[in-house]
């Protein structure tokens, strides 16, 4: 290979000596003559030069062009659209859905294309299997109760006519105007409003949305409902307040639902930011069963939080951390102190802790607001608090000593203390015998 390179340099050596001899017989200026030429190139691996196919564009036929164009575009795979993906993958979940159906499983009858989605979307087939169970022991319920209130409203029907076969049709009459429910709506309406303006807030914490399973969480938000209700029906109702609400989360799209067009006129204050940002912290008290603190007086410029937390497994310190990391004081209700608990954790739902709440805040009496407990869960009421108790038994203890230091008092348990010790009236050695009577 070397000996070709240099042969060829040999080569352009004298082809260029060459031409210059000749430009220098000529009188040709060297500045204007090449020493080495452009298109020259030195190319050490040997390569074939494919020369151009010299094609004639007469002889293209344009149809035929287009029609394999055509056929080539036909053959391409189009993008599926994703709504038809969603729905083969609905059509999938539901077939699926009506073979554990046929298998003997517990599913539902009726599914609706939200309740398949999230059966879709669990990660496992046991979780699929539990969801669809939940969903068949619901349904179950429902059709339990509709058919109950059919037989009482056939029962009313059947008492009524009763009624008119023997006494005929009775004219009502009477001196008292009848309240209808929308009279009832304003009138409770009107004292949430008040409380809007004036009353005492209380805060739910919607912070947990990522500890809960769905059907905690859908548990959850019917205790909210509940407690909005029995809030909104009371004398006296707080300001309630959801705080740490994802307006994207599970919550929003839950309480969406089960509201619907009542959303948007709910006398509740819903935002995004934390109790910490909207409130002072010197009043606010974190009410958790893991406090060492008992709450043993209501106190009405305070600003209570309740956890709203539906927790089966029952994670033990979860409220009382979260309060701890923010720095704020928390409290317990005083459950050890008026109820004889039997055993278990002391946690209670969103209704009792807000009907509890409520009858403290009217009538000041936690015998009064602890009936709201379940009866399963204590033996019943102390006969005295403790503190209730002790003070019972010093003030019983105070009066005994100011009625003996009385001279009254003194001179009585004198008396009293020598007819002790005198021989008593009715012993033998006084008593007349029947036999010893003189006649």
């Amino acid at each position: 290979m070397w000996l070709r390179v240099t042969h060829l340099l040999q080569s352009t050596g004298r082809q260029y000596i060459r031409q210059l001899k000749t430009r220098v017989k000529n009188k040709v200026p060297l500045t204007s003559c090449q020493l080495m030429p452009h298109h020259r190139r030195l190319v050490l691996t040997p390569c074939v030069k494919n020369e151009e196919k010299k094609v004639n564009p007469e002889q293209l036929d344009l149809d035929i062009w287009k029609t394999i164009m055509r056929k080539n575009a036909a053959e391409a795979p189009k993008p599926v659209p994703s709504e038809d993906l969603e729905d083969s993958f609905l059509a999938a979940t539901r077939e699926m859905v009506q073979m554990w159906r046929l298998a003997g499983k517990t599913v539902p009858e009726d599914i609706t294309e939200e309740q398949l989605s999230t059966v879709q979307e669990l990660p496992s087939k046991s979780a699929k299997k539990k969801y669809l169970k939940y969903l068949a022991i619901k349904e179950g319920k429902k059709k339990a109760t509709k058919e109950k209130q059919k037989l009482k409203q056939e029962g009313a029907k059947d008492l009524q006519k009763e009624k008119e076969n023997e006494e005929g049709i009775a004219l009502k009459n009477t001196y008292l105007l009848q309240f209808w429910q929308r009279s009832f709506d304003s009138l409770y309406n009107w004292r949430t409003v008040q409380s809007m303006m004036f009353g005492q807030p209380l805060v739910f914490d919607m912070s947990y949305e990522s500890y809960m399973a769905r059907r905690e969480m859908e548990n959850t938000v019917s205790q909210l409902l509940e407690c909005e209700g029995y809030n909104r029906r009371s004398l006296d109702p707080f300001h309630l307040h959801f705080c740490n609400l994802n307006p994207e989360g599970s919550y929003q799209k839950e309480l969406l639902k089960r509201y619907g067009d009542a959303w948007n006129r709910l006398l509740i204050t819903i935002t995004e930011k934390s109790y910490v940002d909207i409130f002072p912290k010197d009043k606010l008290v974190y009410l958790t069963a893991d406090s060492p603190y008992v709450l043993k007086t209501f106190q009405h410029d305070k600003i209570y939080i309740i956890g709203s937390i539906v927790d089966k497994s029952i994670q033990t310190g979860l409220s009382h951390a979260n309060a701890k990391r923010l720095k704020l004081a928390t409290a317990r209700l005083p459950l050890d102190e008026y109820l004889r608990w039997d055993s278990g954790a002391k946690n209670l739902t969103l209704n009792q802790m807000i009907s509890i709440l409520l009858t403290v805040k009217e009538t000041g009496s936690w015998l009064e607001a602890l009936k709201f407990v379940p009866k399963r869960k204590h033996e019943g009421f102390f006969p005295l608090p403790v503190e209730q108790r002790y003070y019972s038994r010093t003030r019983n203890d105070q009066n005994k000593k100011t009625i003996i230091n009385k001279p009254e008092t003194k001179a009585r348990w004198q008396k009293s203390s020598l007819r002790l010790n005198q021989p008593s009236r009715s012993s033998d050695s006084h008593k007349k015998r029947w036999w010893m009577e003189e006649h």
